[in-house]
C-alpha cells in the first residue's frame, strides 16, 4: 500500500475571532491549498472536522458550504464529530480516504467558533458530551479533571508545583508560536496563586475558549512526489474508546484510550515509544499531560511529573512535548485542536517550526476526546 502523505497545511490564528465557522473554515482551507501547490478543484474529498457549530451559532452544513467557499465543487465532503477529538477523528478519516484508494487528494478543515458565547454557555455545551448519569449531577471536564489530579497527586507523590511547570513550560514555548492565543510567559508563583477552578487545579492549569481553525492536505506519497519534497507521511494511526461513564474505569489515572490508541498507532509505523522525538499532547488540563506521557509509553506509571520537573519534556530536553504551546497557551477552538496538532508536527519534520524548531524525524500527536472517552493517536515520519 502506498504510504500516505501529507503536502500542505496551514493553521489561522486562535484566539477571540470576529469570523464566523465558515469564515474561519474558508480561510485555513485556502492557506492549505495554497500551501500544498494544488488547486481546489484536484480536491477529492473535503473533511470538516467540528463539535458543535450548531450549538454554539446555529450553523449546519458546514462542509457543503466550504466546498461551495472554496470552489472545491464537486469534492465529496463530510462532517466529523467525535467532541473535542474530532479533529483527530478528521485526520483518521482523512488518512482512510486516501489510504483505502477511495481519494487521491483530500483536506481536512477542522474548525469551531466559541467566544461569543458565555463561558458558562461554552462549559454546558462541552458539558453535554459527558454520560447523562453524570451531566444530570453537574459533572463537567473540569470536575472529573481536579479528582483526578488530586488522586493523582496523593497515589504518586507528586507535588503540586508540579502540574503548574506544565504551565509554565507550555506558556514558554507558546510564546513563539504566531499562531497562539496566549503569547506570554507566565511564572510558577502567577500559576499556583490563580483562583481555584477545580480543587486541586487553578486557572492557569485550564486551556481557554478559543476560535480558529487548521486544515491539511493528503495525498499518496506516490502523489506527494509530484508537488512537493517537503512532505511527511503518517506511518501510524490508531483510535479508540474508554468507559464512557469515567467513574467506573479500575483506574482513573489510566486512560485505557490514550493506550490503546498508541498500541495501534506504533505497531502499524513499526515504531516504539523511544522512538519519538518530539509530540503534541492534549493538555486540555495540566494533569492531561501527566497521564498521556505515561499511558503512550514514554514515561512508567506514576514518572511522568519527574519528567516535567527534571526538564525531559522542555523544548531543549530529551522528548520536548507541546512545542507549539498546548492547548494551554495556543487555545482550544475544540474541532481544529487535533489538526492543529499534526500541522505543529508537520513543520517540525519538515523544518519549519521558526524559533520553536527541534531536532525531529519523528512525531506523535494525541487528541482526546472528553476525559479520555475516545482517542487518535498519529505518528508521522520525515520523508
Amino acid at each position: 500500500m502506498d504510504r500516505v502523505a501529507i503536502i500542505g497545511a496551514s493553521m489561522t490564528q486562535f484566539g477571540k475571532r470576529d469570523a464566523w465557522i465558515r469564515e474561519l473554515l474558508a480561510e485555513a482551507g485556502q492557506e492549505a491549498l495554497t500551501d500544498a501547490g494544488i488547486s481546489p478543484d484536484e480536491v477529492e474529498h473535503l473533511y470538516v472536522s467540528n463539535m458543535a457549530s450548531g450549538e454554539f451559532e446555529g450553523q449546519t452544513g458546514v462542509p457543503n458550504a466550504l466546498a461551495h467557499d472554496l470552489a472545491a465543487m464537486p469534492a465529496y465532503t463530510a462532517r466529523i464529530d467525535q467532541t473535542s477529538s474530532s479533529g483527530g477523528a478528521g485526520v483518521y478519516a482523512a488518512w482512510q480516504s486516501v489510504a483505502s484508494g477511495a481519494s487521491d487528494m483530500t483536506m481536512l478543515v477542522g474548525g469551531e467558533k466559541m467566544t461569543h458565547r458565555s463561558t458558562a454557555e461554552a462549559t454546558d455545551v462541552i458539558a453535554s458530551l459527558t454520560h447523562p448519569v453524570e451531566y444530570k449531577h453537574g459533572v463537567t471536564l473540569p470536575s472529573f479533571a481536579g479528582l483526578t489530579a488530586r488522586l493523582y497527586l496523593d497515589t504518586y507523590d507528586a507535588p503540586r508545583e508540579s502540574l503548574g511547570k506544565v504551565a509554565v513550560k507550555n506558556h514558554k514555548n507558546g510564546l513563539d508560536n504566531p499562531h497562539a492565543q496566549f503569547r506570554k510567559e507566565v511564572d510558577l508563583e502567577t500559576v499556583l496563586d490563580s483562583p481555584i477552578v477545580a480543587d486541586p487545579l487553578r486557572l492557569y492549569d485550564f486551556c481557554p475558549i478559543t476560535d480558529g481553525s487548521a486544515a491539511l492536505v493528503f495525498c499518496p506519497e506516490s502523489v506527494a512526489r509530484e508537488y512537493t519534497d517537503d512532505y511527511v507521511v503518517v506511518s501510524g494511526i490508531g483510535g479508540a474508546t474508554d468507559t464512557h461513564v469515567v467513574h467506573e474505569r479500575a483506574d482513573p489515572t489510566t486512560m485505557g484510550g490514550v493506550v490503546n490508541s498508541s498500541e495501534i498507532a506504533y505497531e502499524m509505523a513499526d515504531l516504539d515509544p523511544e522512538d519519538v522525538d518530539v509530540a503534541e499532547l492534549h493538555d486540555m488540563f495540566t494533569i492531561l499531560e501527566f497521564l498521556q506521557s505515561e499511558d503512550l509509553g514514554f514515561f512508567e506509571k506514576g514518572e511522568g511529573w519527574k519528567a516535567v520537573e527534571e526538564g525531559v519534556t522542555d523544548r531543549d530536553g530529551e522528548l520536548p512535548i507541546n512545542t507549539s504551546g498546548g492547548l494551554k497557551s495556543k487555545g482550544h477552538p475544540l474541532g481544529a485542536s487535533g489538526v492543529a496538532q499534526v500541522y505543529e508536527i508537520y513543520k517540525q519534520l519538515i523544518g519549519d517550526a521558526g524559533k520553536r524548531q527541534v531536532d525531529a524525524d519523528v512525531g506523535l500527536a494525541c487528541n482526546v476526546g472528553g476525559f479520555g472517552n475516545c482517542v487518535t493517536t498519529t505518528i508521522m515520519e520525515s520523508r
